[in-house]
């Protein structure tokens, strides 16, 4: 695939599992321009009404690859999670053709430290679906967790009701909890600089950055009051 001479980002896939559709699926529908590859003719096939750039391969060889213009695309996602083998080999034939990002799915940590040693970014599907759903398990005020880092997280949850009529810097949620307040909305308005006289009215949601522990701490002080 020629490198078109458009400000639209475009992506290969390499891998039609369930993760790989998905993905592929929800770029194309954004109007994204992708390329995806597979061994499965009839995944391919499902995809060829969104996109020109599907090829069945029976290997994924440099050579192959090479040939399906992937080496093209801004960005390479390597969806293969069962065959840690093929993943591996398959991503460092995508960092050596000079894809500027390479993203790849990883299984476990050894799999995706080797990964990250040839130079691509890892990600862990099965395993951060997990600890979201934990996450809003745990804290049932949580509406929704993204993890940042190991230790930072940034989550969108309902102010609890004993909170309400009380100022930010009463509730203290930093020195207490290491609660960091990014945004608050209220009736679909959105408070962006917070300042300590704020006072929290029922029906708030807030933006936090935390750790999931500070976050467990301050929901489990909240019940309490």
């Amino acid at each position: 695939m020629a490198k078109r001479k458009t400000e639209k980002q475009s992506y290969g896939i390499v891998g039609l599992g369930r993760f790989g559709m998905a993905l592929a699926r929800t770029l194309a529908d954004s109007g994204a321009d992708i390329v995806v590859v597979d061994q499965d003719e009839e995944k391919v096939r499902e995809l060829r009404e969104k996109t020109e750039n599907a090829f069945v391969v029976q290997s994924l060889d440099k050579k192959t690859l090479e040939e399906t213009g992937i080496h093209s695309c801004d960005v390479a996602v390597v969806c293969i999670g069962s065959k840690m083998d093929t993943s591996i080999l398959t991503t460092l034939h995508l960092v050596s053709l000079g894809v500027p990002k390479v993203i790849a799915k990883a299984n476990s940590a050894e799999h995706g430290e080797i990964l990250e040693k040839l130079g691509a970014e890892v990600v862990y599907p099965e395993r951060d679906m997990a600890v979201r759903l934990a996450n809003r398990l745990e804290t049932a005020r949580v509406m929704d967790f993204m993890q940042l880092s190991e230790r930072v997280n940034i989550s969108k949850l309902r102010l609890p009701a004993a909170l309400a009529g009380r100022t930010v810097l009463a509730v203290n949620m930093r020195s207490r909890f290491g609660i960091n307040i990014i945004a608050i909305e209220h009736g679909g308005a959105i408070v962006d600089s917070i300042k300590p006289d704020y006072v929290f009215r029922e029906g708030d949601i807030l933006f936090v950055a935390c750790s999931r522990e500070g976050l467990l701490a301050f929901t489990e002080w909240a019940e309490k009051e």
